[in-house]
């Protein structure tokens, strides 16, 4: 049985371009897809007929040969095989995707970068929230094309030696290679009149600046996302997203651990030995502690509400003041007698007096011992 003409089979002129070529296959595909015609051979026959047209008239070397000499030109090995895998590929690609829901075939429309910007603020910053000026450099869509990379009033022209497919061939017997095409690098297209601005990229270097708000409580290491702040995307394709990174810079009176703020609260001998009241910084300003008598070094006053709120908790966290006993320097004579004298009253009775040290003596004595 002679074979019918490839063109009427896809119901299509002989100048038609690649795009009119897939389209017609697609059409056909779907509709005598075997999925969907089960038990159905006229339905099989069709599709197998549609895809063989399609894989020779896909392929600029094969449809020149059935140009000139018909079916002849192109039975000869050239469909016993693979036949024309990438061509079939790019078109049935398409279809699986449509029916399918799976990918659409190649795309050479890229997504732009992400950026990441470190910002360092203040402890009283990140409480409380804030609003910063920040400036990036980064790869933005040329505003004389648009992202084309062709000058205003001209457009990018089908690559003549793909035919739009970003991809080559090359058989030799019964190996074939498939590559990036060399002329437009992957594109399908290349450009003949470059825009002068961005050189024909689409796009341009330049530096941006940006208001960043900081949200109450962030922490050192949170990273605020801004979408569409990143590099333009290639060949129309959406910009990435700018990521700022916090970073808390250290503070002369507090740590912070979470939401909890720790300080160091130095306090005098005769404080920590006879009690009273001492004023300690607060992020809010200053709070009250009734120091006990008889206070050691590393008792913690724990001040709640004090701290700060995370940007994840629904209350504050606490203020921890760590008590540390400072030492009297730079005694007077009159200071050190009397410091000599008290040391010698405490002597007399110093398990009572100093029961930690005592305890302590103790377990050294214990241990040399052994």
């Amino acid at each position: 049985m002679a074979k019918r003409d490839y063109y009427e089979i896809l119901g299509v002129n002989r100048d038609a371009d690649d795009s009119t070529l897939k389209k017609a296959y697609r059409k056909l595909a779907m509709k005598h897809h075997p999925d969907r015609n089960a038990g159905d051979a006229k339905s099989e026959e069709a599709f197998k007929e549609a895809k063989e047209a399609y894989e020779v008239l896909s392929d600029p070397n094969k449809r020149a040969a059935y140009d000139q000499f018909g079916h002849a030109g192109v039975d000869a090995g050239s469909m016993g095989g693979g036949g024309n895998a990438q061509g079939f590929a790019d078109a049935f690609g398409d279809i699986f995707g449509d029916l399918f829901g799976g990918r659409t075939g190649r795309s050479n429309v890229h997504r732009g970068s992400d950026l990441r910007f470190s910002l360092e603020i203040t402890l009283e910053q990140a409480a409380r929230g804030t609003e910063k000026k920040i400036n990036i450099p980064k790869l933005d869509q040329c505003d004389v094309c648009h992202g084309k990379g062709s000058k205003p009033g001209s457009e990018p022209k089908t690559c003549p030696t793909c035919h739009g497919h970003g991809q080559v061939r090359m058989q030799q017997g019964f190996f074939s290679i498939q590559q990036t095409c060399p002329k437009c690098h992957g594109n399908g297209k290349i450009i003949t009149d470059p825009c002068t601005s961005c050189q024909g990229t689409g796009r341009v270097k330049r530096h941006k600046t940006l208001n960043v708000k900081i949200p109450m409580g962030v922490d050192d290491g949170d990273r605020i996302r801004i979408a569409g702040e990143g590099e333009a995307g290639v060949n129309g394709g959406p910009p990435g997203d700018l990521h700022v990174v916090i970073h808390l810079a250290s503070h002369t009176v507090f740590d912070r651990d979470g939401d909890h703020l720790h300080c160091e609260i130095p306090i005098s001998y005769t404080t920590a030995a006879l009690g009273g009241e001492i004023e300690v910084p607060t992020l809010e300003g200053h709070a009250k502690i009734k120091v006990p008598a008889e206070t050691q070094t590393g008792k913690i006053f724990r001040l709640r509400g004090k701290g700060i709120q995370g940007v994840r908790s629904q209350s504050k966290g606490d203020l921890l003041c760590h008590v540390v006993i400072e030492t009297p320097v730079k005694l007077t004579t009159r200071q050190r007698e009397l410091l000599e004298e008290l040391e010698s009253i405490s002597q007399k009775d110093n398990s009572r007096h100093s029961p930690r040290a005592k305890s302590w003596m103790d377990k050294a004595r214990e241990f040399f011992s052994d």
